[in-house]
């Protein structure tokens, strides 16, 4: 029973999927990976298609949900939101050229497989069918919708919204290990794994020291940078972070992270106003680590780093679609992957190796979202405290 309740993570299914191929990959007919390899594509095509609409009714979903009540508040928070995840992403960029600067470059690997798909989608997308226009056209509606206070433009936003979560929750993200394993295929047939490992292994070493430094730094804002203050802090939400390394969720360690985060406020009710409505939106351990395979994958590709005008404008629908992301746990990665593919030119390799690293350190990324929200709590209490002029004052959620 027990080996059943794992086997329902998607995570256990996607490294068992990856686990079984690579045991028995030599046996397996060419044909059959090759399509393993074209539905993974097949998969990556329509969410690139469909993604624009599904980032539009998210968005406009989210913009209708904060209604009038308290709109100050809430204006507040996602400013706070926006700059929190913003910061973060541009953290990871400068920290990525310090890692990927010390570290002698290597070259790509070297195959001579000639391995492709079976077929593709004979579609060409559109320039102008974008994620960045449906970001646009979803704040527009959603603000239509609330200062017009139109029943039926909220209810076809609503059913819009239903609908795209139904698609990623119930169908793509259902999907996530043949969309993987496919990818899984097509590294193993170039030989990408043993690249993967040999070139990217002190990368990742960088990268989680950074990480944890990142989130030191939070708690020690959040404590007036006291020493004594800030490992109390963290002291109190290490349970919370835990409870999401084991579970690799951070919707079910929600109760965990509102529990520790009061022991850090002054104004204990923040806690259940805020980390509902942000878990899934504000995520520095996602954010840091993914633009930081971002950054070290581009520049190991097309072998420069991406430049400031590029990283503003992939940095910018980055930090829009984590807005999006709180619609659908489990299914950030299927918005993700057509950012990167849009803005920074991602090939099927490039999206295969970040797959492989997401897999691999999702628990980690998970716990540090957990522990990072708690920190990032109590910052916003003391910028809501200065704004509001409430610092004493309870706040109800």
């Amino acid at each position: 029973m027990q080996i059943l309740n794992y086997l329902q993570h998607r995570t256990v299914q996607v490294l068992l999927a990856i686990s079984l191929y690579l045991i028995f990959a030599d046996f397996l007919p060419i044909n059959l990976q090759r399509g393993f390899y074209t539905a993974s594509l097949l998969i990556k095509d329509i969410l690139v298609w469909t993604m624009p609409l599904t980032v539009c009714t998210f968005v406009a979903s989210t913009v209708h949900s904060f209604g009038k009540k308290a709109l100050f508040f809430v204006i507040i928070l996602v400013l706070f939101e926006t700059l929190s995840n913003f910061s973060s992403v541009w953290y990871a960029f400068f920290v990525a050229k310090i890692a990927s600067s010390s570290i002698i470059s290597f070259d790509q690997v070297a195959s001579s497989s000639d391995f492709t798909e079976l077929w593709r989608l004979p579609l060409v997308k559109p320039h102008w069918w974008s994620p960045d226009k449906g970001v646009m056209v979803g704040v527009i509606l959603g603000f239509l919708a609330v200062l017009r206070d139109s029943k039926p433009m909220s209810n076809l936003i609503n059913i819009c919204s239903d609908g795209a979560k139904w698609m990623l929750a119930k169908v793509f993200v259902r999907l996530a290990p043949i969309f993987i394993l496919g990818f899984v295929v097509q590294m193993h047939q170039k030989q990408l794994i043993e690249h993967l490992i040999a070139n990217y292994a002190v990368l990742v070493g960088w990268l989680m020291l950074f990480l944890l430094a990142y989130i030191i730094m939070l708690f020690a804002i959040g404590a007036g940078f006291k020493v004594a203050g800030t490992l109390e802090h963290i002291k109190n939400l290490l349970p919370a972070g835990g409870v999401a390394l084991t579970t690799g969720c951070s919707m079910s360690t929600m109760p965990w992270t509102i529990a520790c985060t009061e022991k850090n406020l002054e104004n204990t009710g923040l806690a259940k106003a805020i980390i509902p409505a942000t878990t899934n939106i504000q995520q520095i351990g996602d954010c840091i680590v993914n633009s930081f395979l971002c950054f070290v994958i581009y520049q190991n590709f097309y072998s420069h780093s991406p430049d400031v005008t590029l990283w503003l404008v992939f940095s910018i629908m980055f930090v829009a679609a984590r807005f999006a992301t709180a619609a659908v746990m489990g299914g950030a990665i299927f918005i993700m992957l057509p950012i990167y593919e849009v803005y920074l030119d991602f090939t099927p390799e490039m999206i295969a190796i970040i797959l492989a690293f997401n897999v691999v350190l999702d628990p980690l990324v998970t716990s540090c979202n957990v522990l990072a929200n708690g920190a990032l709590c109590r910052v916003f209490e003391m910028v809501w405290g200065k704004v509001d002029g409430s610092k004493h004052k309870t706040f109800t959620a």
